[in-house]
């Protein structure tokens, strides 16, 4: 008996605009219960969430990791972490590498500038304002060369912070780049 075939489904999205990773994972869709766990991490200090969300983004990935991947957060500009108190970011990776006994590295990727606020920008006004707005940390540039790279992120709206941390890391010589977020959000129908 032959063994069961998973389907992969690729969002129009990912069909119109090619990205540069290449697999990506999200445990939840950003709607209903999801939607409010993900804004009560981001927003609420429900840092808690930060533990079993791992779990469900390790058990979404487990297809995908390797012994060798390198865990690494999305980060946030130091004076929106300094009123935030916290990189929701940081705290999904972790909890993700933990899971699954991968190497966490929290300051592979920085971004050198603040980016305004993405809620209320469409498609190509996030791709604008994101292009250059994610760099390599230089001091963690030649841990990365040849590694297949895990980029974790609690929200993928458009895919422009994703694809901006990915051409980072490709360019920084990383071997393969997949992303993960804890939701991803639908378009409307």
């Amino acid at each position: 008996m032959g063994s069961p075939t998973t389907a992969v489904a690729i969002c129009d999205a990912c069909i119109l605009t090619p990205r540069p990773w290449q697999n990506g994972r999200a445990a939840l869709i950003y709607q209903g219960t999801s939607r409010k766990l993900v804004l009560g991490l981001k927003h609420s200090d429900r840092t808690d969430i930060a533990g079993p969300a791992g779990r469900w983004l390790a058990q979404a990935c487990r297809d995908i990791l390797t012994p060798e991947t390198v865990v690494t957060p999305i980060p946030l500009h130091w004076f929106r972490q300094l009123r935030r108190k916290y990189n929701q970011a940081c705290l999904l990776a972790h909890a993700l590498a933990k899971h699954t006994n991968l190497t966490y590295m929290p300051y592979a990727l920085r971004r050198p500038a603040p980016t305004r606020a993405l809620e209320k920008a469409g498609f190509d006004e996030r791709y604008k304002r994101l292009s250059a707005a994610i760099e390599i940390n230089q001091r963690k540039k030649r841990a990365l060369v040849g590694k297949n790279v895990l980029i974790v992120d609690d929200v993928m709206t458009s895919g422009a912070t994703l694809h901006a941390a990915t051409q980072a890391c490709l360019n920084a010589g990383a071997a393969k780049v997949n992303v993960a977020v804890l939701a991803r959000a639908e378009k409307n129908r």
